[in-house]
């Protein structure tokens, strides 16, 4: 039976840029051999967003007030990457693989009380190997304020915040689905198959991925047919099932790390990506500054020649109050000398 699958990635604002042109399919080249860009007009929106990612986050974050301190290293935002396998799709049909990822785009809204209006984007992509609904939200947390008050707060860690969060995740998402009529089954925990997670590079130290790996590829394939005469030694038996076993495990591990690889070629497109975003926003905040410079510069120079006008204006307006003052002085004087003579 197949399974429901829900992964989850942070991000931080520098990577919005990056996330927004592979999830809208906005870039003209990927790293990824399995996206077929000819298939790419099937793709299709449970939520489109008006701007690109970071607008779209800044013009969440004003409209509903969100609290929360945000820094430079902050996770912002989360996508949950939804899909199954290839086979479950197949088998489900058309219809009920849109109402699949519906079904997963309404739990999400419902998920924590989330609410659809901090979701930034929900987009289903047809165009790879499996269909994948790749949907990106704000992690919001419904809580409360020193005073009492209740508030929505823009925070991933407290999203988020049990030890287990992510196991509940796996658990709520496989219990919706599940319940809305999808035959699927839930994967085991780590504790069950005591699975322990490790980068590209240390499983296949651990593996001896490399020197299996060419051994399989100087070997054929193909397996040999069972002889039709008895087997008279037991021990030739079982080397030959051992030889039979040593093939398949060295083909399931060679797939497994063919995807392996393009995960990581992928993660490396990303990265590079981020790196070429970081550089056009420290050439922008560059240009910026000059032009900040330029104008505070010019707004001074104006400033000066105000003050100076206005120095200026009020030595004439003194002058004047002392003329009013002399001519009021004269008056007064000639108005006691005609009194005097009268």
């Amino acid at each position: 039976m197949s399974y429901a699958i829900i992964r989850n990635a942070k991000y931080k604002r520098e990577n919005l840029m990056a996330v927004y042109r592979h999830d809208e399919r906005k870039n003209k080249h990927y790293s990824n051999k399995d996206i077929d860009r000819t298939k790419s007009h099937l793709n299709y929106s449970l939520k489109e967003p008006e701007f690109n990612y970071v607008k779209e986050f800044d013009k969440i974050l004003k409209k509903y007030d969100l609290k929360g301190q945000i820094k430079t290293v902050s996770n912002i935002a989360c996508e949950y990457m939804i899909t199954s396998d290839n086979d479950f799709f197949k088998r489900i049909g058309e219809e009920e693989t849109k109402r699949y990822f519906a079904t997963a785009y309404k739990f999400v809204c419902e998920y924590k009380d989330l609410g659809e209006k901090y979701i930034l984007s929900a987009k289903v992509h047809y165009d790879e190997k499996s269909p994948y609904l790749h949907l990106l939200f704000l992690p919001v947390a419904h809580t409360v304020d020193k005073k009492g008050n209740p508030i929505d707060k823009l925070a991933c860690s407290e999203f988020g915040k049990a030890k287990d969060s992510y196991r509940q995740l796996q658990n709520a998402f496989f219990e919706y689905m599940v319940s809305n009529g999808f035959e699927l089954q839930r994967g085991l925990p780590k504790e069950e198959t005591d699975r322990v997670h490790y980068t590209l590079k240390e499983y296949k130290n651990i593996t001896n991925y490399e020197q299996a790996k060419e051994k399989l590829q100087n070997m054929k394939l193909k397996l040999p047919n069972v002889p039709d005469i008895k087997l008279k030694d037991d021990l030739i038996n079982e080397l030959y099932q051992d030889k039979l076993m040593l093939q398949q495990e060295l083909l399931r591990k060679s797939k497994i790390f063919e995807k392996a690889e393009k995960y990581q070629k992928e993660r490396d497109k990303i990265m590079s990506d981020n790196a070429n975003l970081y550089n056009e926003v420290e050439q922008i905040k560059a240009e910026y500054k000059q032009k900040e410079f330029e104008i505070e510069w010019k707004y001074k120079n104006k400033i000066k020649d105000l003050e100076k006008e206005n120095s200026r204006l009020n030595k004439i307006i003194d002058k004047f109050y002392e003329t009013i003052d002399n001519l009021y002085i004269g008056f007064v004087k000639s108005f006691i000398w005609v009194q005097k003579i009268i």
